[in-house]
């Protein structure tokens, strides 16, 4: 467990929170400019939630993501250029640019997707933790989704089996209160989400998203419990997205003063705070931390410029297994 108390750790905590920030605002940018296609969700306001849970996990535990999963990706260690490149659909990109944003897949990092389906990774969670058990090798399976997820059958079915065969999976999720454009309290009659999960004799816990503090001790100890008692085990995160859901999403859901509230809660100034509060920090140390971060997207966009987009002559590539080899 990190040292919370250990200002390099929480150092460390608000190093990667920026990286996620500014390479998600250079993200909407680098989009506006027709640059960046597709579809783009952005987790502005979420980053503690991806900072706390990938600290706590090792190298060796694998991640299940959804389509909002940038900051997942940068939390996890992988490389901002090869981020920027597929997100440009460039070659160089992790997955040939052929994934784009909501596809990303880093198999040396156990990232396993991106995710464009809705729970789409809960039953891939479900199927490697089982695969692990049957080749006796320990690991903690950590899926991602929101809360809208809860509303598909993937997730009761996901929950009962890893209850039914006690597999060692984190189910962690974002609740940012709209699935899309729908509030919670709209789409689901049970809004206590650890209720749903102790149905399936699950244990479970929220925890306050927007405190990376928090958030990393939380996701420790269910960690802990997860490999202590291989059995599942479920967290919420309360957290907010600070942007539309996606760049394509006109906001009409809801209010502007309810968004400007929840801003007050900001992760990273809530965690710059902390610092100046107990650490004594200075803007200048912020504004540091501020520069090298920007340095680092940067450079990764100007890395998925130079980036060739895939030749047409390489499209058939990778679609059918060749069974003669």
């Amino acid at each position: 467990m990190l040292d919370l108390n250990n200002p390099i750790s929480l150092r460390k905590f608000l190093r990667e929170m920026l990286l996620i920030r500014r390479f998600e605002e250079r993200c909407a940018e680098e989009y506006s400019a027709g640059k960046i296609r597709g579809f783009l969700h952005l987790c502005i306001g979420q980053e503690a939630v991806a900072t706390g849970v990938m600290n706590a996990l090792t190298q060796d535990d694998p991640i299940f993501s959804t389509y909002r999963d940038h900051g997942h990706a940068l939390a996890r260690g992988i490389d901002p250029s090869k981020i920027m490149a597929e997100m440009f659909g460039k070659i160089e990109g992790l997955c040939r640019g052929r994934g784009g944003s909501m596809h990303l897949f880093d198999v040396t990092h156990g990232f396993y997707g991106g995710n464009a389906i809705v729970g789409g990774g809960l039953p891939l969670a479900i199927g490697y933790a089982l695969g692990k058990r049957l080749l006796n090798q320990r690991c903690v399976v950590t899926c991602l989704f929101g809360e809208g997820a809860i509303a598909e059958g993937e997730f009761h079915e996901s929950m009962n089996l890893a209850a039914l065969w006690h597999l060692p999976v984190l189910f962690l999720c974002e609740n940012n209160l709209y699935a899309m454009g729908t509030a919670l309290a709209r789409s689901e009659a049970e809004t206590d989400l650890c209720r749903k999960a102790r149905s399936y004799g699950i244990k479970s816990a929220s925890v306050d998203g927007m405190d990376v503090i928090a958030t990393y001790h939380a996701s420790f100890l269910a960690i802990k419990d997860i490999r202590e008692l291989e059995s599942p085990y479920f967290l919420e995160c309360k957290t907010y997205r600070f942007r539309a859901h996606s760049m394509f999403d006109p906001e009409l859901y809801r209010d502007t003063n309810e968004v400007d509230a929840w801003k007050l809660s900001d992760p990273i100034l809530k965690l710059l705070k902390h610092l100046k509060a107990t650490q004594s920090w200075t803007d200048d140390q912020f504004s540091e931390i501020d520069r090298d971060v920007t340095s680092i997207v940067t450079a990764a966009v100007e890395f998925a410029e130079k980036c060739e987009i895939e030749p047409e002559s390489d499209l058939s590539k990778f679609v059918y297994l060749d069974a003669s080899n």
